[in-house]
């Protein structure tokens, strides 16, 4: 299974992240202080079952990683979620 790690800020340096399959809440946690470490808890928390996952930044899937890709490179998914979010919004106003 594929599932989406949703990540949204909830206050200056505070984000939450939803880790769901089809639309159907697996498991979610808030207060974390990075984009990055929402991948880390969120990766650590996939069952067997898993064997990749969006990710997803203020609503906007910025890529689909293979989990061990996911546990390696954890900083530059977190970065690429971050510019391709910026980019687009910048692009839609």
């Amino acid at each position: 299974m594929i599932v989406r790690f949703c990540i949204d800020p909830i206050e200056q340096g505070q984000y939450d992240y939803r880790v769901t399959n089809e639309g159907e809440n697996l498991y979610d946690d808030s207060g974390l202080d990075s984009i990055e470490a929402c991948i880390v808890a969120a990766t650590e928390g996939l069952g067997q079952d898993a064997i990749g996952a969006e990710v997803a930044y203020k609503g906007i899937i910025s890529g689909t990683y293979a989990l061990a890709s996911l546990a390696l490179a954890s900083a530059q998914i977190a970065q690429h979620a971050l510019q391709t979010t910026e980019a687009i919004e910048e692009a839609s106003q």
